[in-house]
């Protein structure tokens, strides 16, 4: 069943009711009593939104079809012991699968991903983040399948091993694809596989099997060697720390190893401008505000939308989805509703942080429920329903009592911060110290991590930011781990420098040396809000190589285009496509075309910032989200172009400069575009025409496009071994009848060995290598 959804048996003449139905029952009676059935499903083959076309619902749709026939009729039959989710590349993609079974069926589910050797998924989920955020979501199982052999997946099953609080799955590929006399295979013997196999099982990996190109000699050499390892196939025990963190796809932040910056720039009271942008429903504010904060070394960010007069659950759920499109920072959702809660939860990309919960009754039993069917970290607020206590006992007490209905819901201790509520030292003098004390209480005898709005405390007295900065100071030494705050404050950034040089924190002071001459090389004066953040690894100093900074344990140093990193940083077009900000892009051209000529942007602007992405990209220091969401903004800065060319020939017209045309189709026999599809995107924004001949594309409709539109350069998709054959075939055709085209083949499977048995003229290992390939051909 695990291509049985609606998408893919459109064209087979069975409905997925039907499908599922009767694959469950004749799994059913060949395992008996002697094994399990597992429900099997697939990426469902779309692309989720904003990168395709697939709402996140109607993923979910989509496997609760699936679930909801394997499970009928269950009470009357035994049907499926279990639910895999298996070989998908998308997190977000497996949360929506995850929740469509969770919410259809009480079945445990097994959920794996694929990745590829740097540690990432085709989509930039990395091992930390999948981790924590299937575990969330309450799996029995997760782990990885398919895309590498047994050898590339041993650093990869080492981090899921260290990591997952939940038993490990691992089910590799016998190897890597190979041609042997002229047959695709892998290179990986049933010993070899066993071996791998055997060593996964001394780690602690509780589940093990095989994917693509496994045999019936692989698993029974396999058992064998797990057998002797283990003793008689017992599950080896695992130590696995707790750890605090929220996290996006590609971005964990881990709470008390580094201190954490959640940016609050992003909340509408007292702010006439955002106000004003969220009622107007003006995202490319929000998403200016959030770049901002990101620049100014922000590690996660608040996201409030509460206004009298919006629809706030579907407005705090499109700022989440707005936001996520652009940026790889954790997020904490803000709200006083659980309705808005839920919705962003629902459509989060990860693990985020929900702000927040209280020790009111009714808050508890409203929102701790959200926090654990979605896998949420959740911030719990010292106050009830008589109010914020006077004590720091007291504060403690309802801290206490958070804590414990968190557990007794469901949610591990770790995933509770407590905020200790920071009160105005002009009215509530003798308060303040107690919001200090509590701090430290709520750190060392609950055993959470604290977080503080600091700037409360100064309402009302002159020279605020004098006082937010001590109290921040006085925070962090009673062991404050986050704070709510302004990144771009520069004397709160400065006392954080110096605080994180006498915790011992920064070793060899290379931050703090960083940070002081990043702010001495300011013109005087400019050391304000947007001044240069603390250099980190994932916020690296561009003005001070000389000074490289100590990683920050608090992120993983994962750049993107919204991260700083080596992209351009002058505020511009260029900034706007690299950051993906495509209302910017448009914006930005409009301006240009005052002064420069289309072409004059094209080169200047346009190709430079796709190509400083595509560096970045293949450098694996963004994924293919950000790689996208640039090339859409690109696609946003030619409309203008188009336009001012039309206007000014009085009529229609292409795409300045445009090139191609270029055939892409995926192989007769493969109905996988993915790939194909992103290709695509790419080549399109790189201003080539492209000629898409769709899915499972015979080679004689290959032939006839490219006949009728003299095209020169043809690009092949397949995602399966079984189909390099019919990609061989095509190209066979095409040597035939088109003696002057030039192919370049790309897909999972292939290699440049499998390549050449096709007989193409180029092998494209991603959609970067093909703009450079077409780029060459059709100079």
């Amino acid at each position: 069943t695990f291509g049985a959804n609606r998408f893919k048996l459109e064209r087979g003449g069975l409905s997925v009711a039907e499908a599922v139905s009767a694959a469950v029952e004749v799994a059913r009676q060949a395992a008996g009593d002697r094994a399990l059935v597992a429900l099997d499903i697939g990426p469902t083959g779309r692309v989720l939104a904003p990168l395709g076309d697939a709402s996140f619902e109607e993923v979910y749709d989509t496997v609760a079809e699936q679930v909801r026939a394997a499970v009928a009729g269950a009470a009357q039959r035994r049907g499926c012991d279990a639910v895999l989710l298996e070989t998908f590349t998308d997190l977000h993609e497996l949360k929506a699968a995850v929740l469509a079974v969770k919410e259809n069926c009480d079945l445990p589910i097994l959920a794996t991903m694929s990745f590829e050797e740097g540690g990432h998924t085709f989509f930039g989920a990395c091992v930390e983040s999948v981790v924590m955020t299937l575990e969330g979501l309450g799996v029995a199982a997760l782990g990885v399948n398919c895309s590498l052999g047994p050898r590339q997946l041993l650093p990869i099953v080492e981090r899921l091993c260290a990591l997952s609080h939940v038993p490990v799955m691992v089910q590799p590929n016998a190897g890597l694809p190979v041609m042997r006399d002229g047959i695709s295979s892998y290179d990986v013997t049933p010993d070899e596989f066993a071996e791998f196999a055997a060593h996964f099982a001394g780690m602690g990996v509780a589940v093990l099997g095989g994917c693509c190109d496994t045999t019936p000699e692989h698993i029974a050499k396999m058992t064998a060697a797990v057998r002797q390892k283990t003793g008689d196939l017992a599950v080896l025990r695992r130590s696995v720390p707790d750890a605090t963190a929220i996290c996006t796809p590609a971005r964990p932040v881990r709470f008390g190893e580094d201190f954490v910056i959640i940016g609050e720039r992003l909340n509408p009271t007292g702010k006439k401008a955002l106000q004003a942008a969220l009622r107007a429903g003006d995202m490319d504010y929000v998403l200016k505000e959030a770049v901002k904060q990101q620049d100014q070394g922000a590690h996660v960010l608040d996201v409030n939308v509460g206004l009298p007069d919006v629809d706030e659950p579907a407005l705090l759920r499109r700022a989440v989805e707005e936001i996520q499109a652009v940026l790889d920072l954790p997020l904490q959702l803000d709200s006083a509703s659980a309705d808005a809660l839920e919705a962003a939860a629902r459509a989060y990309n990860g693990k985020p942080l929900l702000n927040s919960v209280s020790g009111k009754e009714s808050s508890l039993r409203t929102v701790l429920p959200i926090a654990k069917k979605y896998g949420a970290c959740v911030l719990g607020l010292t106050l009830d329903d008589r109010g914020i206590p006077a004590t720091a006992e007291e504060r403690l007490a309802v801290a206490r009592r958070i804590v414990e209905e968190a557990e007794r819901t469901g949610i591990p201790r770790r995933d509770v911060l407590i905020d200790c509520l920071t009160l105005t030292a002009s009215a509530q003098q003798d308060l303040v110290r107690e919001t200090l004390k509590a701090v430290r209480r709520v750190h060392e005898e609950l055993g959470v991590r604290t977080v503080l709005g600091v700037s409360n405390v100064s309402f009302g007295l002159p020279r605020r930011p004098l006082v937010n900065r001590t109290m921040f100071v006085a925070a962090l030494a009673q062991g404050l781990d986050a704070a709510i705050m302004n990144p771009g404050d520069t004397g709160m950034r400065e006392a954080l420098a110096a605080w994180r040089l006498l915790s011992g924190i920064d070793h060899d002071a290379q931050d703090y040396i960083a940070w002081c001459n990043t702010q001495e090389a300011l013109v005087p004066g400019q050391a304000h809000e947007g001044a240069v953040p603390v250099p980190t690894a994932a916020h690296p100093a561009e003005n001070t190589p000389q000074a490289p900074a100590a990683p920050s344990p608090a992120t993983q140093p994962v750049e993107s285009p919204a991260s700083g990193g080596s992209l351009p940083s002058k505020d511009g077009l260029d900034t706007a496509i690299t950051r993906g900000l495509k209302d910017e892009a448009g914006a930005r051209t409009r301006e240009l075309i005052k002064i420069l000529s289309p072409i004059e942007i094209i080169e200047g602007y346009i190709v430079p910032a796709l190509d400083s992405v595509g560096r970045e990209y293949e450098a694996k220091r963004l994924f293919l989200p950000q790689l996208i969401k640039a090339a859409e903004a690109a696609k946003a800065a030619f409309e203008p172009l188009k336009e001012a060319l039309a206007a000014k020939a009085g009529q229609e017209a292409d795409s300045p400069s445009q090139r191609g045309p270029i055939a892409l189709a995926t192989v007769y026999g493969d109905v996988h575009d993915i790939g194909k599809n992103i290709v695509k995107v790419i080549l399109e924004n790189y201003n080539f025409r492209i000629v898409d001949l769709g899915k499972d594309v015979p080679p004689e409709r290959v032939v006839e496009a490219v006949k009728a539109g003299n095209i020169p350069v043809v690009g092949l998709s397949a995602l399966m071994t079984t189909t390099v054959a019919s990609m061989k075939d095509t190209i066979e055709k095409l040597r035939q009848e088109c003696p002057g085209v030039k192919v370049i083949v790309g897909g999972a499977v292939l290699t440049p060995e499998l390549a050449d048995y096709a007989g193409a003229d180029f092998y494209a290992r991603d959609a970067m290598e093909s703009v450079r390939i077409v780029s060459k051909l059709l100079e």
